[in-house]
């Protein structure tokens, strides 16, 4: 029985396929020889753990005063007519910031001028009475008690005149009540009152703050009260941690604040930086160092976070090299570019910095810092 030419081009199609495949078998090349000896070290970037002075302090919330604010309320009673300046104003001092209503006390003054008129009416009469009985006396018309007597109502209506007239300048001062003026130069407050409001010398109607000679108001707990002291070191911070200011302790309350049981220490801040970046009753935070103490550092790099927890790799050394190997490490807030370490390493270990998403525990490394 005959093959069909059909089946023996298949064979012949297979057989050069297989050869093919031996082939290729054949000048397959052999594993190089690291990957047949072990793993290759890892090069990795590393720092060895230093000593460097740490500052230990804690942070406070702290509220910005000046040494020169007044709130201003009236010394009479009356209704408001003029609010001639409004809330963040920038006023002179004796600059004229309200007015109250003040005819009652004009008409007071008028009143009391009125009175001085008659008082000195009464003055000048008694004087030409006391001339005339003088006159009488001399020439022996009348008698020397007619003439004391003349004497004594002059003197009478003229201690009755002065009277009247400091009584008039009261009155006029006091006119001076009804116009509320700045005691100094400053920037001025919120302004609760409107015009036509009633108020009284419990009102407050303003205050004025001048944006210097401030000071940093601290509250200390009683439980800081052996390490707090004068010039201790403040920096004054914004929320977010950036520095505003530096400053020292600069005063010390004897009395501890039986409500809050804390002690009150003031910081001054320099006039210049008080001008620019703080304001009166602003809320800034206090960071007072209490010491500062030899710590081992390593950089911001070399620490890495696994759930919650900090840890850094560590090259350590073995006969056959170095290996990296994952401690866990307590860390303090950052100093520039390092933490200190407070818990987890010594002086001297090397702590790796590069590459560490690639490392493992145990994995080769070869050191190249």
């Amino acid at each position: 029985m005959k093959r069909s030419p059909f089946r023996r081009t298949i064979s012949v199609q297979l057989l050069f396929a297989s050869s093919f495949v031996i082939a290729l078998a054949g000048c397959k090349q052999a594993p190089p020889p690291q990957a047949a000896g072990g793993p290759q070290a890892m090069p990795v970037q590393v720092a060895a753990v230093s000593m460097s002075p740490v500052p230990a302090g804690d942070t406070y919330v702290s509220t910005i005063k000046s040494r020169h604010s007044a709130t201003m309320q009236p010394q009479i009673d009356g209704n408001i007519t003029r609010i001639l300046v409004k809330s963040g104003d920038s006023v002179k001092a004796g600059q004229l910031l309200m007015t109250i209503d003040p005819l009652k006390q004009q008409a007071t003054v008028e009143q009391q001028r009125g009175t001085e008129f008659q008082k000195k009416a009464v003055v000048d009469y008694n004087k030409i009475e006391e001339n005339r009985q003088k006159q009488l006396f001399e020439a022996g018309v009348i008698s020397r008690d007619a003439y004391d007597q003349a004497v004594q109502a002059l003197g009478n209506s003229t201690g009755d005149y002065n009277a009247a007239v400091q009584g008039t300048l009261t009155q006029q001062q006091q006119l001076a009540y009804y116009q509320i003026r700045a005691p100094f130069a400053g920037i001025i407050g919120d302004i609760p009152v409107h015009q036509g409001d009633y108020v009284s010398p419990t009102t407050v109607l303003t205050t004025v703050d001048e944006n210097a000679g401030l000071e940093a108001y601290i509250y200390i707990p009683t439980e800081r009260a052996a390490q707090v002291k004068l010039g201790l070191p403040v920096d004054l911070q914004d929320n977010s941690g950036n520095s505003l200011t530096k400053s020292t302790i600069s005063f010390l309350s004897p009395q501890v604040d039986n409500g809050t049981q804390t002690i009150l220490a003031k910081a001054e801040i320099p006039a210049a930086t008080g001008a620019k970046r703080l304001r009166t009753q602003q809320l800034v935070r206090a960071h007072i160092t209490w010491s500062s103490n030899p710590t081992p550092v390593v950089p911001v790099l070399a620490v890495t976070r696994i759930g919650g927890q900090t840890f850094v790799y560590v090259a350590t050394p073995g006969t056959n090299g170095y290996t990296a190997h994952l401690v866990a490490v307590t860390v303090g807030d950052t100093l520039g570019n390092n933490y200190p370490v407070l818990t987890g390493l010594h002086t001297g270990d090397k702590v790796i910095l590069s590459g560490l998403q690639f490392l493992q525990e145990g994995m080769p490394v070869k050191p190249l810092g």
